[in-house]
């Protein structure tokens, strides 16, 4: 067991690895994740599957081989005429298993249960990323529904003002009309906005029963706390994907084995009786069979080495592909970033710009166009601060689920 095992967890702030780390302050807690997570249908799948292989597992290591009985009954005619002699034959035999194949067998259900763990593994960490993915749209849905409502009462202030002004005889029909289309739209926005939220709750309440959305702002996102290397070090530690290839690949391995060892075929042993000629003769002995070796099992050995070299480079190619996935995600943990950066200096300039802008308006020093073009210019500037944040959190947040860091997929 590592160090860090029963030492409490690390403030979420503090940019240092250990096998669990606190739940980020926006997404649910550990206790209501697993919750969730356990009630997934692909999870509940995954443990009845690896039920299953423990079964599995116990009948490769008993073997389907077992005993048999054979009883054989007869009638025995003389031509000479004489009484009929009724005879009798019995016999137990089974195949026995040589060659060091019953240890085989037995390390191939043990590398079925690994697999079958592993898989149990890669269904909680798919839940936990479809979690987190539906977790992040409700939580932005819900702060993009909040700014439509915002952007819905500034309108609705502007247009009060225009038809003051045009009652003073500031203002035109024109200018009217124009802010009238220009709260319509707003309202438009809004609504797609609580639809779009609607959704999002009921995507996350059907996938996660129970699962229900804080009135909460998603945090500010922050830098990955390690370097690329050490996020991919981390993540092929904990990789299911990996496990399972390398599970098949030693389960091919073993089945080689097997398909070379089988080149020598178990003989069946038996021992029989028999009662003969007016029961005067009683026999006893034992009876060996064995399979002449041909073709069919070399073919089946060369087929079985193949079969290595196809989970070899599966092993390969999984990695690979690991590999690129988090090069990927720590790309888009780093670039999402700036861009929510760049993105929040925007809406910072463009409301400051509004709120003057509106000021001017309201002493007549600017004219209704330069309002509610300042007004949509920080209205786009918010959203894509808002998509950014979004974008940064769920690629910072997928690296801590991929590294089994949080919601205790180590565990797994």
């Amino acid at each position: 067991m590592k160090l860090w095992t029963g030492i409490a967890m690390i403030a979420w702030a503090l940019p240092v690895f250990a096998e669990n780390q606190a739940t980020p302050p926006d997404l649910p807690p550990t206790v209501s994740a697993r919750q969730w997570i356990e009630q997934d249908p692909t999870v509940r799948e995954a443990r009845s599957a690896q039920a299953a292989a423990g079964h599995s597992a116990a009948m490769i290591a008993a073997s389907p081989n077992e005993w048999t009985t054979r009883l054989t009954a007869q009638r025995r005619s003389f031509d000479d005429g004489g009484p009929a002699s009724k005879e009798w034959h019995a016999q137990l035999e089974r195949p026995i298993r040589i060659n060091g194949k019953a240890d085989l067998d037995r390390q191939l259900g043990e590398t079925e249960q690994v697999i079958a763990q592993a898989k149990v593994g890669e269904a909680v960490h798919e839940a936990a990323r479809s979690l987190l993915d539906l977790w992040i749209d409700g939580l932005s849905a819900a702060q993009t529904q909040k700014l439509f409502q915002e952007q819905q009462s500034f309108a609705q202030a502007n247009l009060k003002a225009v038809e003051s002004r045009k009652k003073a005889g500031d203002a035109s029909a024109l200018d009217v009309s124009v802010a009238t289309a220009d709260f319509a739209d707003v309202e438009r926005q809004a609504s797609l906005a609580a639809s779009n939220l609607a959704k999002a709750r009921a995507k996350l309440r059907v996938r996660f029963p129970g699962a229900q959305l804080p009135a909460q702002p998603m945090a500010d996102p922050r830098p990955p706390a390690e370097a690329e290397a050490r996020w991919l070090e981390r993540v092929l530690e904990a990789a299911d994907p990996l496990r399972i290839a390398e599970g098949q690949l030693r389960k091919a391995e073993l089945a080689a084995s097997r398909a070379s060892a089988d080149r020598v075929p178990d003989p069946t042993v038996g021992v029989f009786a028999a009662s003969e000629a007016f029961r005067r003769e009683r026999i006893v002995g034992v009876s060996v069979s064995i399979p002449l070796s041909g073709t069919y099992r070399d073919e089946r050995m060369k087929q079985a080495l193949q079969e290595v070299e196809v989970a070899r480079a599966a092993v390969d190619r999984q990695k690979r592909e690991l590999e690129t996935a988090v090069a990927e995600t720590y790309a888009d943990a780093t670039g999402h970033l700036a861009r929510w950066q760049l993105s929040e200096r925007g809406a910072t300039a463009t409301g400051e710009s509004a709120r003057l802008t509106q000021r001017a308006y309201s002493l007549g020093e600017a004219d209704l166009q330069s309002l509610l073009l300042a007004r949509r210019q920080f209205l786009e500037a918010s959203r894509a601060a808002l998509e950014a944040r979004a974008d940064a959190l769920r690629a910072t947040y997928r690296l801590l689920i991929d590294a089994h860091l949080i919601w205790d997929l180590a565990l797994e």
